[in-house]
Formats: C-alpha cells, structure tokens, sequence
C-alpha cells in the first residue's frame, strides 16, 4: 500500500497536476509498475484521505474517474478494486440495443470503429423485452462512464432511465422524453412517415390497395399507424390495417407495407409461388433498409443507421453535446 501512496505523492513535483491528476495518474502508474495488479483492493477513501493530506471529494473524484475509466472497479461495501488493468482505456462504455438485426448491426459497427479500441465497449440486448431492460439497467447501473440506449417505448422506460445521471447517457435510435438536457441521436416517425408515403403516392395510385401488416401488440412506431390513415385520407385511397400477414394471401393489385421482416419475406415468396411480379403486379414497401432489399430491389423508407452509429461513437469518444433527430430516407427501387 505505500508503494501506491509514493507514485502519487512523486507527482507532487508536477507542477502541472492537480490533486485529482496526481491521485488518478499516481494509481494508473503503481498498476503499470506492478505495485497491484487485478483483482488486488485499493486503498480505501479514508485511507487515502489519511496518507496523502487530500480531501474526500477529490479521492471519491478520482476513483470515479478511475471507474469510468474501466482501470478500478467498485464492488458494494467491499472497497475499490483494480480492474482490468488496460490503463490506456479512456473510459468504459455500456451498450444496450434492442437486438443484433442487420441495420442495428450497422449501428453497431460505425459505432465500434468511431471509439477505437482504448475505449472498453460491452454489449447488451434488451430484445424489446421491458422485464429485461429493467434487468440489465440494475445490473450495469454505476460500473460505466457512458451508457448508449436504444430504449424500449414503455410506461415504465422513462422511470428506468432516471437512474443514469444525463452527462452519461446517449439515446439512440427511438426517443424517449426525459425531463432536462441530454444527448440523443434519434429517428422521427409521424411527420417522415407521412412525407415518405406522399411521395409514392403516384405509384400507390396504380394499385387497388393499400394494406399495412401492423400488430397493436408490436414494438412497430405507433406514429406510423397514425400517419397511414391520414394518408389515406388526404389522398383518398383505398387501403386497410391488417394485424398480421398470412401466407398464401397476396393477391395481384395490392401494395403490400410491412415493417416486419419475416412477414416481407413471406410476401416476397408468395409473390414468386403465385408468379405475380413486385413492381407490375403487386408493390412492396418496407422499412429500415439493408444490403438483402437494396439487392432484391425492395423500395424502403428509413434512417441512415451507419451514420447514427457514427455519429453516436463520435459523440461519446469527444464527449460531445449532442441532440439530433436523424431524416427518413426514402431508397425507391423495382417493388413500388
């Protein structure tokens, strides 16, 4: 333990450190020299406080960054431990998604290549499943310097995320209104939606029918529900909501919208059982793009998620104020 206290009190005759600087440089130096290494406890505040003449708040600081960090760890009523003992890492990052779907995989990668590799990422899935959420949050509450959220649109989700304090926490991909001032990178439903569906409201007009997959049980933007009807009242056209696809139904003279991508790929199917052409015979319209419906000419509205990512891990590494509502993008192709 004297060891430790000596590489902090040597910095001493840097004239310019802080107190703060020379207790969290003094400790990232006793674990690169090997005076404690993982698992191994630290000194404790009173301890510290004690040895080195310095007040409680800037050893409670210190440790905090240290802990943000991912270089220590604080385990409840046991004291501060070392870490992993990567003392290059800048900070240690929660990342909480709903699931791992190619756009949100697109996210992920611009997001992990933005922070380089001197930042600790860990990853976690919520899968639209609130009982989850709750867990993960309880359980990674405190051991991060930032926690990145995809939250779920629940009752309960707002009461959850209180227990992030602001300057930690990113939101992504959905927004949630929270009380106050913090970063978020997120899409916009209502007003896009409409606008995207105005535009192909030419191509629309070509077809008999306009029906929307959509399930009051889904995690699918409510806004879009609001947004379809309106359309199709403005626009007068003819058109429904279904609450799910079934396999075999896809008649000639529909256009067939669905934010569920199993439900797509049964209709794309049933279009080539029935030898019914998308583009000629029926349309298709689905959202949040990726590689396979840029490949197969399906036509979808949605947010560019490599740049989110990008942005979010830019953000994060630069410690950046960020409050951004990201803009549909409509990619038209052969199915509408």
């Amino acid at each position: 333990m004297d060891s430790i206290f000596q590489e902090i009190r040597i910095l001493g005759d840097t004239p310019s450190y802080s107190k703060h600087d020379r207790f969290v440089q003094g400790i990232i130096n006793a674990i690169n020299a090997k005076i404690v290494v993982r698992d191994e406890i630290l000194p404790t505040v009173s301890k510290m406080m004690k040895e080195l003449g310095f007040s409680r708040e800037t050893v409670i600081r210190g440790y905090k960054e240290l802990i943000d960090r991912g270089i220590v760890v604080s385990r409840n009523r046991q004291g501060y431990f070392v870490g992993s003992g990567n003392t290059d890492r800048i900070m240690n990052v929660a990342l909480l998604m709903y699931n791992l779907d190619t756009f949100e995989e697109q996210f992920y990668r611009n997001f992990r290549h933005e922070i380089g590799h001197n930042i600790s990422l860990n990853t976690y899935f919520h899968h639209g499943d609130i009982e989850i959420f709750e867990t993960i949050l309880s359980q990674i509450k405190g051991k991060y310097g930032m926690y990145v959220i995809a939250p779920i649109p629940h009752p309960k989700t707002r009461e959850l995320l209180e227990i992030i304090p602001r300057n930690k926490l990113l939101i992504f991909d959905r927004y949630e209104p929270l009380d106050g001032v913090f970063n978020h990178i997120t899409q916009e439903f209502a007003k896009s939606s409409y606008e995207i569906f105005s535009k192909l409201a030419p191509r629309i007009r070509q077809f008999d029918e306009f029906i929307f997959y959509h399930s009051p049980a889904s995690l699918d933007p409510k806004e879009i529900v609001s947004s379809f009807k309106k359309f199709l009242k403005d626009f007068n056209i003819k058109g429904r909501i279904e609450k799910e696809f079934i396999p075999g139904t896809v008649e000639k003279g529909k256009v067939y919208f669905t934010l569920d991508n199993f439900a797509l790929w049964q209709i794309m199917r049933d279009s080539i059982s029935k030898k019914l052409e998308p583009g000629k015979d029926i349309g298709v319209l689905s959202s949040n793009d990726e590689p396979a419906k840029e490949i197969t000419g399906i036509t979808t509205f949605s947010a560019d998620f490599s740049e989110m990512g990008t942005l979010a891990g830019r953000a994060v590494l630069k410690k950046q104020e960020i409050q951004l509502t990201v803009p549909m993008i409509l990619f038209q192709r052969t199915t509408l």
